[in-house]
C-alpha cells in the first residue's frame, strides 16, 4: 500500500488491523501531530468514534497520556497502569471506561529525527508489553515512518492555515486551538509566557519593515529553540506565547524567562543594521481557581502589561493583586485621555534660582490635570497613566506646546530667562519622533530651541540596551536644545557615564539635599558632584531646597543653581510671569526672591 501510493489513513488503518491480528491481546492506535503540537488521530480501528474525537486537538506534553508524552519527549513511553500513572491523570476518564488499563507508545520520526506522530498499543491488563509485542510495535513504527514521510507534504499543507508565514511558527489560530484543548484539572501542570518585543515599532520607524521583520523572525526562532519541546506561537504582530509544560521550566518560571532573555539578546543583523532585541515577559501558571484555560491567558496578559509598564524589558509573574492594579491603571489612562481631549491638562512652573543672587534664571514645567470635579492634580496622582507609552507621548506634546506659547509670551514682554525644562521619558523616543514634535511646537510659537531644556532621568538614558535614546538626545543637542539629567545620583553607573554622556546639566536629587548637615554623608556626596560637574563644564542644579539653611550651605559649597519650596512651589503661568517681573535675573528693577521672605507658595 505504501509503495502503491494508497491514501495514508487507509494504509495506517490496515497496519493497525494487521498488528492487532498478530498480537491478539492488544489494540493499536496511530496518531499524528501538526506543527502546533496538536494531536490528530490517524488510525483507531478498534476504538469508538467518541474516543478518536476526544484525542483530536490535544496538545502534546510531558503528562499527556502515552502518545502525547512520547511525542513531546521523543522517547518511548511505557504506562503499565493508566489509573495511577500521572501521565494519564487528566485523560484516564477516557480510557478506563473502555476497559483499557495500560498503554505503550513509541514516537514516529521524520528524516531529521523530529517526532511527527506515535504508535500506541493498549492492553486490558495492568502490565507492560511482552518481547513479541515490542517487536511488532517496532515494525509498526518503521512502516509508519515510511508511510508518513511519503505523505509528509500533504500533512504540512493541511497545517498551513495555522502557520505564521513570517516566523514559521504556529499562529494565533493554532494557539487558540491548543489553548482550548488544555486541561485544568491539575493546578500547576502548565503555564503561559507571553513575550512582547519592546523595540519593534522603533526598529520599523528607524530602519524599515524589512529589518523589523528580521527582528520578528529572529526573536521567534530563538524563543522556540530555547524552550523546545514546549510550543512557541506567534500570537500578535510583536507578541509570542509559549505554553510551558516542562517540569523544570514550570518550577522556575523566572529562570525560564531569563533563559528567553539570554536567548534573544544577541544582535540581529539585517541590511547593514544591528538591532538588539528587547522584550518584556508576563507569565501565569494554571491555578486551582482557573476553571478554564482562558483565565490563564488573561492573567498572563495582565502580567505582561504590568511588566511593560513597571519594568520594561523584564519579567513579571501574575499575582492576584495586580488585577486591581491594572484596573486602576486603565481607569487612570481613561481619565487622562479624557483630560487631554477636554483641554484639562496644563503646565505649572517651578522657578530655578541663581543661588548667588536669589534671582530666577528659568523654570521647570510640571504637568497638572484638572479633574472633572475641578480639582488640580499633580502628575503624582495620575502616575499610573504615565506607564502608557501613548499617553506619555500625547502628554509630552501638550506640555511642549504649552511651554512654547508661554515662553513666547514672556519673550514678547521682555522678561529674561535662560531656559524652561520639560520632562520626557523613554517612551517619547520610542513611540514618536520627539525631535520633530519639538521643532513643530517651537516653530509655531517662534521660540528658539536654545530656550528649551529636555529633562530625562538617568534610568531613561542609561537603562536602554540600544542607541535610540542616545541618538535622539544627540540630535536635540545639535539643534541647540539643552539636555539635563534629572534626579541625578539615584540611577546606576552615573559617574562612569558622565565621561561620555552628551548633556549640559545635572539636577542633583532632592534626597541628597535633605541631608545637608555638617558631617552628614550627603554633604560629601553633593560637594563631590558639584566638583565633578565643574571640572566637566556641566551646570548643576540642586533640587528640593526646602530651607534657607540648605540654600546657604549649597551656596557655600559652590552650587550656583537650585529650586525647591524654599523659593517657590510650582505656580500657574500668570504667577510665573509675575515672579519673572519681580525677580528675573538681569531684569532692571528686579530683586531677589529670598527664601526667608515668605513670598512663595507651597
Amino acid at each position: 500500500m505504501i509503495a502503491g501510493g494508497e491514501p495514508l489513513v487507509a494504509t495506517l488503518e490496515r497496519l493497525c488491523i494487521e498488528a492487532e491480528r498478530v498480537l491478539d491481546a492488544a489494540s493499536c492506535v496511530i496518531v499524528g501531530v501538526n506543527s502546533a503540537g496538536l494531536i490528530h488521530p490517524l488510525a483507531t480501528p478498534s476504538f469508538p468514534d467518541l474516543y478518536s474525537k476526544a484525542l483530536e486537538g490535544i496538545l502534546i506534553g510531558p503528562e499527556t497520556g502515552s502518545c502525547g508524552s512520547a511525542i513531546y519527549r521523543n522517547v518511548p513511553v511505557f504506562v503499565e497502569d493508566i489509573e495511577h500513572d500521572p501521565k494519564w491523570a487528566a485523560f484516564k476518564s477516557l480510557a478506563l471506561p473502555l476497559g483499557w488499563k495500560a498503554c505503550t507508545s513509541t514516537p514516529v520520526r521524520n528524516e531529521e529525527g523530529k517526532p511527527i506522530g506515535a504508535v500506541g498499543l493498549y492492553f486490558r491488563e495492568v502490565r507492560g508489553p511482552s518481547d513479541a509485542e515490542r517487536a511488532v510495535l517496532s515494525v509498526c513504527v518503521e512502516l509508519c515512518e515510511l508511510a508518513m514521510r511519503r505523505h509528509g507534504p500533504v500533512m504540512e499543507q493541511d497545517s498551513r492555515p495555522t502557520i505564521d508565514s513570517l516566523s514559521g511558527l504556529p499562529n494565533r489560530l493554532a494557539f487558540d486551538n491548543a489553548l482550548s484543548g488544555l486541561r485544568c484539572e491539575l493546578p500547576g501542570s502548565w503555564a503561559l509566557l507571553v513575550i512582547d518585543i519592546d523595540n519593534l515599532k522603533s526598529t520599523n520607524e528607524l530602519f524599515g519593515r524589512d529589518v523589523g521583520n528580521a527582528l520578528i523572525r529572529a526573536v521567534g526562532q530563538r524563543i522556540a529553540m530555547a524552550l523546545a519541546p514546549d510550543m512557541t506561537f506567534r500570537t500578535g504582530g510583536d507578541e509570542f506565547t509559549v505554553i510551558v509544560q516542562d517540569g523544570n521550566s514550570l518550577h522556575d518560571l523566572s529562570g525560564t524567562a531569563n533563559l528567553i532573555h539570554r536567548a534573544i539578546s544577541a544582535p540581529v543583523h539585517c541590511a547593514g543594521h544591528n538591532v538588539i532585541p528587547r522584550a518584556s515577559i508576563g507569565g501565569a501558571v494554571l491555578a486551582p481557581q482557573d476553571a478554564r484555560p482562558e483565565a490563564v491567558r488573561r492573567n498572563a496578559h495582565f502580567a505582561l502589561y504590568h511588566a511593560k509598564t513597571t519594568l520594561s524589558g523584564g519579567f513579571f509573574r501574575y499575582q492576584p493583586h495586580i488585577t486591581t492594579r491594572v484596573t486602576q491603571r486603565q481607569n487612570s489612562v481613561r481619565e487622562v485621555t479624557e483630560a487631554l481631549r477636554d483641554n484639562r491638562i496644563d503646565a505649572q512652573y517651578q522657578p530655578v534660582i541663581c543661588l548667588d543672587t536669589n534671582e530666577i534664571v528659568g523654570f521647570e514645567a510640571l504637568s497638572r490635570m484638572t479633574s472633572a470635579a475641578g480639582d488640580t492634580l499633580p502628575a503624582s496622582l495620575f502616575q499610573e497613566a504615565l506607564a502608557d507609552a501613548h499617553i506619555v507621548a500625547e502628554l509630552t506634546l501638550r506640555m511642549l506646546e504649552i511651554a512654547a506659547k508661554d515662553m513666547r509670551t514672556w519673550l514678547d514682554e521682555g522678561l529674561p530667562f535662560q531656559h524652561v525644562g520639560v520632562n520626557v521619558t523613554s517612551a517619547d523616543f520610542y513611540t514618536e519622533d520627539l525631535s520633530t514634535k519639538i521643532d513643530e511646537a517651537f516653530a509655531r510659537s517662534g521660540v528658539p530651541l536654545n530656550y528649551l531644556s529636555i529633562e530625562v532621568t538617568e534610568n531613561v538614558y542609561f537603562g536602554q540596551r540600544d542607541r535610540v535614546v542616545a541618538t535622539g538626545i544627540a540630535d536635540l543637542r545639535m539643534k541647540g536644545v539643552h539636555v539635563a539629567l534629572d534626579d541625578f545620583g539615584t540611577g546606576f553607573a552615573a559617574l562612569t557615564h558622565l565621561l561620555t554622556v552628551p548633556i549640559d546639566m545635572i539636577k542633583i536629587d532632592k534626597s541628597f539635599i535633605r541631608g545637608l548637615e555638617p558631617g552628614d554623608s550627603g554633604t560629601a556626596i553633593v560637594r563631590g558632584l558639584l566638583q565633578i560637574a565643574h571640572d566637566l563644564g556641566i551646570s548643576a542644579v540642586a533640587e528640593g531646597i526646602e530651607t534657607a539653611q540648605q540654600a546657604a550651605r549649597l551656596r557655600a559649597m559652590g552650587c550656583t543653581l537650585g529650586q525647591g519650596y524654599a523659593f517657590s512651589s510650582a505656580v500657574q503661568r500668570k504667577k510665573a510671569a509675575q515672579l519673572l517681573r519681580r525677580h528675573a535675573h538681569g531684569l532692571a528693577g528686579a530683586g531677589p526672591l529670598s527664601p526667608a521672605s515668605g513670598s512663595f507658595e507651597r
